[in-house]
């Protein structure tokens, strides 16, 4: 776990100072204070993850493309937090975007973080098949197929007359949290050109423990800690993995999946450990 923690620090850090530079907006400055207000403060997790991944493979250049993540996952945080959406007014223990500026530079900024993103992988040292590749799968790991489709689902079900199926839950979070998890996973081997099968299912496991991990937050993690309200979907009553499963279901749920995702990465031995500590550290964390 050691040897992951500091992977993932120094990676966020990588990854926060090269988006300080390459975000910039001469004609409206403003704007490019809140991007980069958006992109700092996080675990940087889909960022560590696109960076492991081209480790593993002994692939250079993961820099840009693991940017690229943390912008896409800063601007979906950005317009989840709107009034429209969630309403929250916290994010990462800080005022939400909208809250410390106000809702049209929060639109805005995400607006502008989702095609900075693009552009990073543009500017990727990779080939233009690989380049183009990474963009049209993050398209669709993002779009209506993967994080906005789940979002536009979880909003769905706040207003359904039946609460959703343990069934429906799986695939709406799937698309709204994992597939942007699942892409990260699988960005490294994409540059290397190699398979990507054995990081897809580690992604697709990881994700879903993610999101069960953080409905067991909602209900036993401390505001403070967490960073953001905690609480909502209960006092919303809407169906969560603890409401379906029970806590310690829940809490099992997601250990079995932590030991698939870890299973799935059989094939690369040794050289994969920091993964399968990430893995952990997914249910393990306190925020």
């Amino acid at each position: 776990m050691a040897d992951f923690r500091t992977a993932l620090a120094a990676d966020a850090g990588a990854i926060s100072e090269f988006l300080e530079a390459r975000i910039v907006c001469d004609l409206h400055p403003p704007l490019a204070e809140a991007m980069r207000y958006a992109v700092v403060g996080g675990k940087a997790l889909r960022g560590f993850y696109v960076m492991e991944g081209a480790r593993l493979h002994g692939t250079d250049g993961a820099l840009p493309v693991a940017a690229a993540i943390e912008c896409v996952h800063a601007y979906s945080l950005v317009h989840d937090d709107l009034p429209a959406m969630d309403d929250d007014d916290m994010r990462r223990g800080r005022p939400t975007v909208h809250k410390a500026w106000d809702d049209a530079t929060a639109i805005l900024a995400g607006d502008a973080l989702q095609s900075l993103a693009f552009e990073l992988i543009g500017d990727a040292p990779a080939s233009g098949a690989v380049r183009a590749a990474l963009m049209a799968s993050l398209a669709r790991h993002a779009g209506v197929a993967g994080m906005v489709g789940g979002q536009a689902a979880d909003i769905a079900a706040e207003t359904a007359a039946v609460p959703f199926t343990l069934d429906q839950i799986m695939a709406m979070q799937a698309g709204k949290t994992g597939a942007l998890l699942t892409w990260s996973c699988m960005a490294g081997a994409m540059m290397a050109e190699a398979e990507t099968a054995p990081l897809k299912t580690y992604g697709d496991a990881v994700g879903l423990a993610f999101q069960i991990a953080d409905d067991v937050l909602d209900v036993e993690g401390d505001a403070a800690a967490v960073g953001k309200a905690v609480g909502k979907d209960a006092d919303a009553g809407k169906a969560t993995f603890v409401s379906l499963m029970g806590l310690d279901g829940a809490k099992r749920r997601a250990k079995d999946l932590v030991d698939e995702a870890c299973d799935a990465l059989s094939s690369y031995g040794e050289a994969a450990d920091t993964l399968r500590a990430a893995a952990r550290f997914v249910i393990a964390r306190s925020h």
